[in-house]
């Protein structure tokens, strides 16, 4: 945790360095951990306050790991329902095996258990969107979406996501085996089931974990049945996935051999097959072009807080500006590949205008041979809320409201779907 609040790293690789460092970890074991984190890095602001206010005189700066300690502990009392005699032993066991923090067990007891008594009444007036949602991204969403929609999709981004799996074959029955439901797009979406490489399918490789927005740009590509198609930027390989079973010819490329060593794995567990590249993609050249080419660039990935929440303590307000150029460089090399005739689909999962509409407008503005072509209501199952007035594809988290809340939302995903003429 701290490793994330204080040294930037994301929670992945902090999380794994950490089970690493503290041997193997029983899986129930690794999955309670990760869930505490996850609440902590969710819902930081509000646990912070409900713990200061039962703080009268602030520790100093120096205290080690009580500020993780303490946090984790009123998230297990706060929102997770621990009993509060197991979490209060453990919070006070982890200050006295700490150097710097072992001097603050009898505060650490003193102050969570008034969270534990009186914390939920306190949370109960607390604002989560204030606290929680960083000030600058509230004013970029504020702009770019207006005030009332921008506190919707900050207040969707708070919550869980629920569990998406895009089956190869007959979401229908999938869904019934596992309990879950089949969305409009054709994902079938749980409610959280444990362990996933528990579930039934998994073994046999009959779906993939993917969000039931990032399912989509793969799909506006329309029939790409013995089409040639290349990934870029693939990894770790949900849309190659898709696209091969799909029936394409699939070229997946990645800069990073770790991510595509994940994906050549996920091919592998879905018997599913694609052509696999390591190669930068702006200085690539097969010396071919594709029928149709997918980019899912690099991004501030700000609609996939739900699933990351580890972003909303990562990102920074100047960010954008590097990403964005990034973002050029890669469709300019995107677009070289595209045979005449040929799709270009072009995607991120990122919230902010600079990294979908505005890269969008100002490519076809100064790249001549594209047009866009506009996806329809009700392609691919997405429902023409989801479209902005152009036709790109523009989900947000507080889309697919469903009568259960646990079971809502869709990441947020920005797609802009492009022709090349046939004399280019």
């Amino acid at each position: 945790m701290s490793a994330v609040f204080d040294g930037g790293r994301s929670l992945d690789e902090a999380f794994d360095a950490a089970a690493s460092r503290s041997g193997t970890l029983e899986p129930r074991d690794r999955a309670l951990a990760r869930l505490i984190v996850l609440t902590v890095l969710r819902r930081k602001g509000e646990l912070q306050a409900v713990v200061n206010s039962f703080i009268e005189k602030p520790p100093p700066a120096s205290t080690g790991g009580l500020w993780p300690i303490l946090l984790s502990a009123a998230a297990q009392l706060l929102v997770l329902d621990t009993p509060p005699h197991a979490a209060i032993s453990l919070a006070v066991d982890q200050c006295r095996a700490d150097r710097k923090a072992y001097r603050y067990d009898r505060l650490a007891n003193a102050v969570l258990r008034r969270v534990a008594s009186e914390g939920k009444d306190v949370l109960a007036t607390l604002d989560p969107v204030k606290l929680n949602v960083p000030s600058w991204l509230r004013e970029r969403w504020g702009a770019a979406y207006g005030a009332p929609l921008a506190r919707e999709i900050a207040a969707a981004s708070l919550r869980e996501a629920p569990l998406d799996l895009s089956v190869k074959s007959d979401p229908a029955a999938w869904a019934e085996r596992l309990g879950g439901l089949v969305l409009p797009t054709g994902t079938v979406r749980l409610a959280r089931a444990g362990r996933i490489e528990d579930l039934a399918g998994y073994a046999d490789g009959a779906w993939w974990v993917q969000d039931a927005a990032a399912a989509l740009p793969a799909r506006l590509l329309g029939d790409v049945g013995g089409l040639s198609v290349a990934d870029l930027c693939a990894a770790p390989g949900g849309k190659t996935a898709e696209l091969a079973a799909a029936g394409a010819d699939v070229t997946a490329v990645d800069h990073s051999t770790v991510r595509l060593a994940r994906l050549s794995q996920n091919l592998a567990r879905l018997s599913l097959a694609a052509e696999i590249v390591e190669a930068d993609v702006t200085a690539w050249e097969p010396g071919r072009t594709f029928d149709a080419v997918l980019l899912d660039a690099p991004c501030s990935a700000t609609g996939t807080i739900r699933r990351h929440p580890d972003i909303l303590h990562l990102k920074r307000k100047d960010d954008t500006t590097q990403r964005v150029a990034l973002q050029r460089r890669l469709l300019e090399a995107a677009a070289r590949l595209v045979r005449p005739g040929g799709r270009l689909v072009f995607c991120t999962c990122s919230l902010e205008p600079e990294e979908g509409p505005r890269l969008i407008a100002r490519f076809l503005a100064e790249t001549s041979g594209f047009v866009r072509e506009p996806v329809s209501p009700g392609e691919a199952g997405i429902d023409g809320a989801w479209l902005s007035p152009e036709g790109d594809l523009r989900t947000l988290p507080c889309h697919l409201p469903l009568s259960d809340a646990a079971m809502s939302g869709l990441d947020g995903f920005y797609a802009a779907r492009l022709r090349k003429s046939a004399d280019s």
